[in-house]
């Protein structure tokens, strides 16, 4: 998943006008998530669900960013040795809760990661980026 990340990051500062930060989920906080334009979830998916951290940043900044990040396009990334779909449903739930917006269809790979994957991956996060800077999203 790490890797999968510093790729989607690589992709999306390709886009000079978009800052682009790249944090761990316990790591990011409310802050990080009402100062960004779009945000992109990567997770691996464990027992057919996503990371526990992922869900527990969603614990900690639903309550004050409901509200406030009404329409913010996302899209997530998970890797899983099995078969990802649980981990994908259970982000795309909360973000309805958030009232966030897909941005572009989510990337699930199974099994080991490829270079078509990795190449993707990174294609997905220059198409986020390319959208918040152009307004699409």
């Amino acid at each position: 998943m790490e890797t999968m990340a510093s790729r989607f990051a690589l992709g999306a500062a390709k886009e000079q006008e978009i800052n682009v930060v790249l944090k761990k989920a316990g790591d990011a906080n409310i802050a990080d998530l009402l100062n960004c334009n779009a945000i992109a979830i990567g997770s691996p998916e464990y027992f057919g669900t996503m990371a526990g951290m992922i869900k527990d940043f969603f614990d900690r900044t639903f309550e004050a960013a409901q509200e406030k990040t009404i329409g913010l396009p996302f899209v997530v990334f998970v890797c899983a040795g099995n078969d990802g779909r649980g981990a994908i449903t259970q982000i795309e739930r909360i973000a309805a809760g958030y009232k966030w917006k897909k941005a572009l269809e989510h990337l699930r790979v199974v099994g080991a990661l490829t270079k078509e994957d990795m190449a993707y991956v990174e294609e997905l996060g220059q198409t986020l980026a390319a959208g918040v800077d152009f307004g699409i999203f």
